[in-house]
């Protein structure tokens, strides 16, 4: 082959510069196995880029969750006493029953027909139905529901082989700009895959879930999708696609999944038989500000500042003090009490955890044990009856355990509700799941005995002092 050279400044005629550039990528195809860089391609090889192989490994294990739920509604009144059969049967407030049905996907994590979605998807079901890419269908049963972290783990019944499943991946290992996939079935039209990158790995502070620490992606991702797979090129499920950011009902490109590392947690709690538990280290923490920052002598606002330590809790244990700057957990930096709380679920109870604190200016590294919140006192579950305004409610003592369950303050003590009766006396006077009772007539109300005596006087005007929101309100009922 010969090669010709033009002088300096001189211009190549287009039809000679591309056959010229050809020939080259051809000369170095042939002596190198491999396209040269900018070359044009060749072979159907040179130009294929799919997605096809990942895809085959994945979609089998991604199933169609179908949740049946019977909801009751107060029936209409017969018209002027003609053809009350038109409406349920009844007179006015007559209850009538009617079948919602919702659809979502899941994802098969063992071999033994072990599925994970979310929980807002099977939400009060009464029957659940399970469909494999395959059209085989199941009945599922569930095995646990952790609401605070949106999850749920469902068995299929029935299954007599070994089902296609997804290994749990490393989340922490993503890194914003990798390529993902979506999949799961949107709008009911079937089992669809979206591609995507990572647009963030550790999204808080959106109001999703209790545990708000969300992967976030720009694969498409609809109505329908809720429970299906976010999964990585190396066919490892990275997430559970559970919501998106929309004004039309359809994706505009910000969807979130819950990490696989909070996903693991839910798992290996269901496979033991037990309920999601969350460490307790007695403390409180809050985000650093720009202010707080620059009282720190920090360059930026980095980090979560201890304001509150349990004297008998497990951050006391470690040597956790009101001020610290709380930098990172296991090496994984934390920045509110979202990520904070979430880095400890992660690790697990019964474990330690590596704190890396700001104190006084010097960096140091604390052990934290992991522990369960302790159940002191008992809760003393009890429901309140009688003629006073509490009629109808469930209250128990306020411990450790109690606050976590109802998110309430750490150190919070005394007496909560946990329920309310519908059309109770409580009911009408606005009493509400997580208010805290304070003092009932000037008595004050430090246990569930306390309040039972408070109540049981014969009064014709209440006075109840209710802790709510932070703030304590004075309530007062007839008189």
């Amino acid at each position: 082959m010969r090669f010709f050279a033009t002088r300096p400044g001189a211009a190549m005629a287009p039809g000679v510069a591309l056959t010229l550039a050809v020939a080259l990528a051809a000369l170095l195809t042939m002596q190198t196995g491999a396209p040269a860089q900018d070359a044009v391609p060749s072979t159907r090889s040179q130009i294929a880029l799919s997605f096809a192989p990942v895809v085959k490994k994945t979609m089998p294990a991604v199933v169609n969750v179908y949740a049946r739920r019977v909801v009751r509604q107060q029936g209409r009144p017969p018209l002027m006493g003609l053809f009350p059969e038109l409406f349920g049967g009844g007179g006015f407030g007559v209850p009538r029953e009617r079948v919602q049905q919702s659809l979502g996907s899941g994802v098969i994590v063992s071999p033994d027909g072990v599925v994970v979605t979310n929980t807002h998807v099977i939400a009060d079901a009464t029957d659940i139905r399970i469909a494999l890419s395959d059209r085989r269908e199941f009945a599922a049963e569930v095995v646990l529901k952790d609401e605070r972290s949106d999850l749920a783990v469902l068995r299929l019944v029935g299954a007599k082989e070994a089902l296609p499943f997804l290994d749990i991946g490393d989340s922490d290992q993503l890194e914003v700009g990798d390529l993902v996939l979506a999949i799961g079935n949107p709008f009911g039209v079937g089992q669809t895959v979206t591609s995507g990158i990572v647009s963030a790995t550790s999204r808080t502070n959106i109001g999703a879930s209790d545990y708000q620490f969300f992967v976030q992606t720009d694969a498409a991702i609809n109505q329908g999708n809720s429970g299906g797979a976010l999964v990585a090129m190396d066919g490892r499920l990275v997430g559970i696609n559970t919501f998106i950011f929309t004004r039309s009902g359809g994706s505009n490109g910000i969807g979130f999944a819950i990490p696989s590392n909070m996903v693991r947690v839910v798992v290996e709690a269901a496979k033991v038989g037990g309920t999601v538990r969350r460490p307790w280290i007695g403390a409180a923490v809050q985000p650093v500000t720009p202010e707080i920052a620059e009282s720190l002598q920090l360059r930026a606002p980095v980090g979560v500042l201890v304001n509150a330590v349990h004297k008998a809790g497990p951050a006391a244990a470690a040597g956790l003090a009101v001020g610290d700057l709380i930098l990172a957990v296991d090496g994984h930096e934390v920045n509110d009490a979202d990520s904070f709380g979430f880095r400890l679920a992660t690790v697990g109870i019964g474990k330690t955890a590596r704190l890396d604190i700001l104190r006084n200016g010097a960096k140091k590294s604390l052990q934290l044990a992991l522990q369960p919140p302790p159940e002191d006192p008992p809760r003393e579950l009890t429901k309140l009856e009688g003629r006073n305004p509490l009629a109808g409610a469930t209250v128990l003592n306020l411990s450790p355990a109690v606050a976590d369950e109802l998110r309430l303050d750490f150190d919070a003590a005394g007496v909560v509700i946990s329920h309310v009766e519908p059309y109770s006396l409580a009911a009408r006077f606005g009493f509400e799941r997580g208010d805290i009772v304070r003092a009932v007539n000037g008595d004050a109300i430090t246990s569930v005995g306390d309040l039972r005596r408070a109540l049981a006087q014969d009064a014709y005007r209440w006075q109840l002092v209710i802790g709510r929101g932070g703030q304590d309100r004075t309530l007062i009922i007839g008189g």
